[in-house]
């Protein structure tokens, strides 16, 4: 027996140290192309810097062809310069050093489109629908959103000057306003949206997220009884891995395995576990979820399902299953690369699109439907890989009209809330939007010069300028202007085939000028299709046990 084993040990070894020199082998030949690559580059780029025909700043050329390489993977794998660093700070730190506004394009105009109470903005006079003229005397003509961004934070402490237009003023007005530290807001709100039942809105996973929420939830606690919980992580694009641990420990058992991460070599996994005795355990759960829902929000939805903690409710979720790691690679320049995969507790991958077998026109591959592996959650039910987290419960949200999408696009909305706001300091409780009102503000729409570009419209231009060119009679020509006035008389329809659309959209941006984003979200809530849904789910325990026991789905 002594001899067979040292016959079999001995080939065994012999298998390792091929292997290792195997190993040892691949890694010169990787170290010899990488070498070969950089050299390569290298020559290019100083061969073209110096000797192209008109002369390159060496930066923007090195930087392009960094973005260059970087195309050819994930569009999450990206160059962060100096300028870039402030939202990646963000999001790591939790606060930023602002005069706290947000800002966006309206009219093509960089404007003020959201105020932080309490901050040197709201504080000093500034208005939602102002619009930026410049930051401390360099006009933002031509400027990017992110280099206007750049130039409003800064330091706590310092001061900013801001040259603003504003509605009804006849010159510019200026502002002089001090930077602050302002935290940035995971929870937009908490509230109960029935008797017994709490909501909480969480929109990222910053450094602060794990307490926001431990917060939101302790306060609906302390309400007294609560019979239920909907957490809602709708258009949440994520965040930081760890805060979405934080996040699914207020609810989960504890140690409970939340996401394993698995990158390029064999011994790259890690496990994470909840932390900390959760503050609900057992109070039924829903999460609404859609398109919006990515990454570190997804990890949340997927653990609470894969876990059967609660119902999964609304839309199927983005579909980012992708880690990234920040990785510093000069003094004022950093990398964001993807190091690896993150797959629920079942042990699948919701990683929608595949960006690493590409098709030979190098479009990237979707995996179909027939073809993603099922898994399994603790009480058996069947969960799939790829494509995001399906919800439990499928609630698709309205379908906006075109009209609504239109006066949307341009504005219109936003608009008319900044006038209205100018003559009306408050609100009436229970505020809607009356035919009167109504009435006014398709007036105001129309003196605006707004037509709406409905595809029937758009066709029909199209038939007509081939018609022309075709050099048709004048009585086909006559058959498509009589089309035209007909549509134009259904343009005008549309406001009444979609008055209560539009009206209700106008009472919300209205009461959040007004009354402020906390009672804009309140309104918001109470037409809301997916929410009622999930309130019912956590109301009703049948169907919620049904659901989570794998008879009901």
């Amino acid at each position: 027996m002594k001899r067979v084993r040292s016959r079999v040990l001995i080939p065994a070894g012999t298998v390792v140290l091929l292997v290792a020199a195997g190993f040892s082998a691949l890694q010169d030949e990787l170290l010899m192309k990488l070498y070969r690559g950089i050299d390569l580059f290298g020559k290019v780029y100083k061969e073209v810097a110096t000797n192209y025909v008109d002369e390159i700043d060496p930066d923007k050329f090195m930087k392009a062809g960094i973005n260059g390489m970087l195309k050819t993977l994930d569009p999450y794998t990206i160059y962060i310069d100096d300028r870039d660093h402030g939202e990646i700070d963000l999001v790591t730190t939790g606060k930023y050093g602002g005069v706290g506004i947000t800002v966006g394009i309206r009219d093509g105009a960089i404007t003020v489109v959201g105020l932080m109470e309490g901050f040197s903005a709201a504080k000093y006079g500034l208005r939602i629908g102002d619009r930026l003229v410049a930051i401390d005397s360099v006009s933002l003509a031509g400027k990017s959103f992110d280099e206007v961004r750049g130039l409003v934070r800064g330091e706590p402490g310092s001061e900013v000057r801001m040259t603003i237009e504003r509605e009804g003023e006849s010159g510019p007005l200026e502002f002089v306003l001090l930077r602050e530290e302002i935290p940035v807001r995971n929870v937009s709100y908490a509230g109960m949206v029935e008797e017994g039942i709490g909501y909480i809105r969480l929109e990222r996973f910053s450094r602060t997220a794990g307490e926001d929420v431990r917060q939101a939830l302790k306060g609906l606690l302390d309400r007294g009884t609560v019979r239920g919980i909907v957490l809602d992580l709708r258009n949440n694009p994520g965040g930081l891995l760890d805060m979405a641990v934080e996040v699914a420990s207020k609810f989960l058992p504890e140690s409970s395995l939340v996401v394993s991460t698995r990158g390029r070599r064999a011994d790259s996994e890690r496990r994470y576990r909840t932390t900390g005795k959760p503050l609900a355990p057992e109070l039924p759960l829903a999460v609404l979820v859609d398109r919006g829902t990515a990454s570190a929000s997804e990890i949340v939805a997927g653990a609470i399902q894969d876990l059967d903690r609660g119902v999964i409710v609304g839309s199927r979720t983005f579909g980012k299953g992708l880690i990234q790691t920040i990785i510093r690679v000069s003094e004022t320049t950093s990398l964001k690369i993807t190091t690896g995969r993150y797959y629920t507790p079942s042990g699948r991958s919701i990683q929608e699109i595949d960006y690493f077998h590409r098709k030979d026109n190098g479009e990237v591959r979707i995996l179909p439907d027939s073809l993603r592996r099922e898994f399994r959650t603790i009480h058996n039910r069947s969960v799939y890989e790829a494509g995001g987290i399906r919800p439990d419960t499928l609630v698709e949200p309205p379908a906006q009209s075109a009209l609504a999408a239109a006066l949307m696009d341009k504005a219109m909305f936003f608009k008319f809330a900044n006038r209205y706001a100018l003559t009306h300091s408050m609100l009436e409780p229970g505020f809607t939007v009356t035919p009167e009102l109504y009435r006014e503000f398709k007036a105001f729409v129309h003196s605006r010069g707004f037509t709406l570009k409905e595809e029937a419209r758009q066709r029909l231009e199209d038939v007509k300028q081939a018609a022309g060119k075709a050099g048709y009679g004048k009585d086909v020509l006559d058959h498509i202007q009589r089309l035209e006035q007909l549509i134009e008389r259904e343009q005008e329809r549309a406001f009444e085939r979609h008055e209560e659309e539009v009206k209700r959209l106008l009472a919300l941006e209205i009461i959040g000028r007004i009354a402020g984003e906390r009672q804009q979200i309140v309104a918001s809530l109470k037409d809301d299709p997916q929410l009622a849904v999930a309130v019912n789910l956590v109301k009703g325990r049948r169907m919620y046990n049904q659901i989570l026991s794998g008879t009901g789905r």
